[in-house]
């Protein structure tokens, strides 16, 4: 047997296969600079060309048509079979239940000239309510604060607001429950409802009022329609959440015993997930009351009719006393609800001990004295309108615009300089940048990024909503909230990153920061206003820099959790390789916080163009304004509703980035 020996030039020279060297990974920060550089570059050249720029009283016929298609369903709405029999059907019956409501606490009903429960009814029935649900401090509370409505002299607009908010609250209960329980029974249909819910809570609020006020015309019926769509979300995702988180373990005794399917949910699955139902109960009520507040802007009465009124003749006095009801309400409802969900707890664990056997009687003899200031507030005048003298409205309106004119006049300059600084030196640039860019440059450089960023399929999501949004002929406004959000986002993120990783490292300045944040995210969007207009006037930085107020709190508890979540043996070998507290930070614990950082840019986002969209109400201008005028001119509704579509592209495209973005970072966090 002859053994031929091949040297590596024979085999080179008969072509042999040498192997290939692995590819270097996409370096992305460094592609994402480069796109920016080149954008950078063409705008330089292509300045000012196909920026779709539309004035604000010009109309497309877009925005005809839908002007038209509003005319004949305003014609068609008593004529109709499909508004006769359905649309108008629902109407009829939410607006029977609102004006029930409102005839029991807040409007004259019956032939009577008040309410049929005057104001020491509500307040007596209020506080033995919360104080059955939670106990004797939130019964307190809710009691002071329905008295304070009084003082303040918005004693009707409170109590307007509570029954629209009620009314919201017990139809999406009735619908918002049973499907939270087939969620959690039915995989199947949880998948389903999953995305729709998602969708839904990713609208900001402003979008759900133009197309309802179109089929249920403007009103407390649309009002409450509107409200019970937005505030449904959170009791069916947590009413499933706790029957998916019920242990296995009681369900598989009871199976064991012979139990059927419905004894399996009404004696063990219920139960057990009672709190989390009620958690759910809770977050509902907190939608609905800063959903009602908005949709003063499709004629809801109560205290956000008060505050829009006051917002668009610049009363700050007026709006920060309605503003300050607001926050009280919000206070109420949600420690009653939060103390109600700590007894349910609490009750299951102790049920029938000394303490709730002692509590029995106590709440029979309590009942019979709120029935007995019930009766008395529908028999006597003096209990059922409130006439406390106190004035204490007046005081409240008086001292903030007191504070309005200081801020304005004798600190002009600081706060000027602080609003300059922002506005000259960042927003200014940035808009400029995106509404003078070419309109398919700006939707190219938003694709790149998107798969960059994210995935390929973030990136055909962003490339149908930018395509949508040249449709509704308002890029460029488009461009201004957008670049809006931008400066926002920046702002909430540096924000919650300070405060985030200081509240992450220190359990103190945890235990003293979050009730703060908890308490901000309890109160309505309404009310980031009005301090901000006080200080700093009508304009686009108070509509940014209420937003970063609005949006900061979600972002920072995100990134707060993430930099506790790290593990403490890799804080301890950093630390005992002799890091400083500067390069724990910047090199342990925030890079591997960045799924949690790139969540908590998610949510921000989110949070921040809800809030840009409101800051209409103050001079923020773009999408926001075009949406606000749409329900103050009959003549700019399809332009409104135009703008409405455009936020939620907007929303789509930011939040489907972001989501990818969050699951290419990867890790545990």
């Amino acid at each position: 047997m002859t053994v031929t020996t091949t040297t590596p030039a024979a085999s080179a020279s008969a072509g042999a296969v040498t192997p290939s060297r692995p590819r270097r990974p996409l370096n992305r920060p460094l592609a994402v600079a480069g796109v920016l550089a080149a954008w950078v570059l063409a705008w330089l050249v292509l300045r000012g060309r196909d920026t779709l720029h539309l004035s604000g009283a010009s109309l497309t016929p877009l925005h005809r048509w839908i002007n038209q298609v509003n005319d004949s369903v305003g014609a068609s709405r008593n004529s109709s079979p499909l508004f006769l029999y359905f649309f108008n059907e629902i109407r009829l019956a939410i607006d029977t239940l609102v004006h029930f409501i409102q005839g029991l606490i807040a409007q004259p009903s019956f032939d009577r000239p008040l309410p049929v429960l005057g104001w020491l009814g509500v307040v007596a029935l209020v506080a033995y309510a919360a104080w059955a649900v939670g106990n004797w401090r939130v019964a307190l509370l809710a009691a002071g604060g329905l008295v304070f409505f009084g003082l303040q002299g918005l004693w009707q607009e409170s109590m307007d607001t509570l029954a629209l908010t009620l009314s919201a609250v017990l139809v999406s209960l009735l619908f918002g429950i049973p499907l939270g329980i087939l969620a959690g029974l039915s995989d199947r249909f949880h998948r389903l409802v999953t995305p729709v819910l998602d969708f839904m809570q990713t609208m900001p609020t402003f979008v759900y009022l133009a197309p309802l006020a179109l089929l249920f015309s403007i009103g407390p019926a649309s009002a409450t329609i509107a409200t019970l769509i937005y505030a449904a979300p959170p009791t069916i995702r947590l009413t499933a959440h706790g029957i998916r988180s019920v242990p296995e373990t009681p369900l598989e005794a009871t199976e064991s015993l012979g139990a059927t399917r419905w004894q399996t949910l009404t004696k063990v699955l219920l139960p057990l997930s009672k709190r989390t139902i009620v958690l759910g109960v809770n977050q509902t009520i907190m939608a609905a009351l800063s959903m009602v507040t908005i949709a003063a802007l499709i004629d809801a009465p109560g205290l956000g009719k008060t505050v829009v009124k006051a917002l668009q003749t610049l009363d700050v006095g007026t709006a920060f006393n309605a503003g300050l009801a607001i926050v009280v309400m919000a206070i109420v409802l949600d420690r009653v609800t939060t103390a109600a969900s700590a007894r349910a707890e609490e009750g299951r664990r102790h049920s029938g001990g000394r303490a709730e056997r002692l509590r029995r009687p106590l709440l029979a003899g309590f009942g019979v004295l709120a029935l007995a200031c019930a009766y008395l507030s529908y028999t006597y005048v003096w209990a059922a309108e409130f006439s406390l003298r106190g004035d204490v409205g007046s005081y409240v309106a008086r001292a903030a615009s007191a504070f309005t004119d200081w801020a304005q006049g004798d600190v002009a300059g600081v706060t000027g300089a602080i609003k300059d600084g922002v506005t000259v030196g960042l927003l200014n640039p940035l808009q400029t940048f995106m509404t003078e860019s070419p309109w398919w440059l700006v939707a190219t450089v938003a694709v790149a990024l998107a798969v960059l960023l994210g995935s390929v399929r973030a990136a055909v999501t962003t490339a149908v909503c930018l395509g949508l949004l040249v449709g509704t002929g308002l890029w460029q406004d488009s461009m201004i909230t957008l670049a809006m959000t931008i400066v926002a986002t920046l702002l909430v993120m540096a924000l919650g990153i300070v405060l985030g990783v200081w509240m992450g490292r220190s359990d103190r300045a945890d235990r003293v920061i979050r009730p703060v944040l908890d308490g901000a995210q309890t109160m309505p969007a309404f009310v980031y206003l009005l301090p901000f207009l006080a200080l700093f006037s009508s304009g686009r930085f108070t509509a940014i820099l209420a937003a970063v107020v609005f949006a900061a709190p979600v972002s920072t508890k995100i990134v707060a959790d993430g930099v506790r979540g790290v593990s403490a043996t890799t804080v301890e070998a950093a630390t005992a390789a002799g890091s400083n507290t500067w390069q724990l930070i910047t090199k342990v614990q925030l890079p591997m916080s960045r799924r949690s950082l790139t969540l908590a840019a998610n949510q921000g986002l989110i949070y921040v163009l809800s809030m840009v969209v409101v800051g209409g109400l103050v001079g923020g201008g773009a999408l926001g304004y075009d949406v606000v005028a749409g329900f103050s001119q009959s003549q700019l509704y399809g332009k409104g509703l135009a703008a409405g579509l455009a936020i939620v592209l907007l929303g789509i495209m930011l939040d489907r980035i972001a989501r990818a973005a969050a699951e290419r970072s990867g890790g545990p966090r």
